[in-house]
């Protein structure tokens, strides 16, 4: 039986609030009695990891934030952290970083031996297949598109219908579309900020007030607020 207990959120923030404020009464309880984790920052670009870390840290106070750049071994910390949280920022380059250190398969062993995962934005784009259908510029070429494949299908955070006034660009749903044009079995979970998925042993579940969105072949279908999901598993 899967051991998995994954925490994906869309994003750190919900409009002006305070950095993970929004979240913590998502990720406290997901930790429950676990008081250290390892923080990997390597989505952060224009901010430094050790401010990076130190940031997740001040928002997150109840928790010892230690950062996995901060570590000789980067497998070694992971292979003893209680807990693994992913920051947000670019994809590409946080893929590009997991994969040059040789800590994908570290990581997913570890979270299918039930240690929890926590990943925002970017954090939560690589628990699917692939980095396929992220929002991200592509700065830095990793080795691959695949990621930790922790659930079957596609994730598409910060997932939004908005479309400025006078933009003739394709919006986020026709870009998906277009993924799904060429992987036509593999299906994609936009999820709004402020909401996320959360994977707990064989149970997912879209958490938060919002509503999803499911594409899947030529399909688009919306997912209410804290609908069961593990039919996708």
């Amino acid at each position: 039986m899967s051991k998995k207990r994954v925490l994906m959120l869309s994003s750190s923030k919900v409009g002006n609030e305070k950095y993970l404020a929004n979240h913590k009464i998502m990720i406290l309880p997901f930790l429950d009695k676990i008081q250290s984790a390892i923080f990997i920052p390597y989505a952060g670009v224009t901010m430094s990891w050790d401010n990076y870390t130190d940031k997740v840290q001040e928002a997150l106070p109840e928790i010892n934030i230690s950062g996995i750049h901060s570590f000789n071994d980067p497998s070694e910390a992971i292979q003893n952290a209680q807990a693994i949280i992913v920051g947000g920022g670019n994809t590409f380059n946080l893929l590009y970083q997991l994969q040059n250190k040789g800590l994908i398969d570290c990581i997913k062993n570890r979270v299918d031996s039930g240690t929890p995962y926590i990943g925002w934005s970017a954090g939560s784009n690589i628990c699917g297949l692939s980095i396929k259908t992220t929002n991200d510029m592509p700065i830095i070429q990793p080795e691959s598109f695949s990621a930790l494949a922790l659930l079957p299908f596609q994730i598409n955070p910060h997932y939004s219908d908005y479309q400025p006034p006078g933009h003739n660009g394709e919006t986020r749903a026709q870009r998906i579309e277009e993924f799904c044009v060429l992987n036509p079995t593999i299906p994609v979970v936009g999820i709004r900020e402020g909401s996320g998925l959360l994977l707990d042993n064989q149970k997912l579940t879209l958490i938060g007030d919002l509503d999803g969105v499911i594409f899947n072949a030529k399909e688009q279908h919306s997912i209410a607020a804290n609908s069961e999901l593990t039919h996708l598993l």
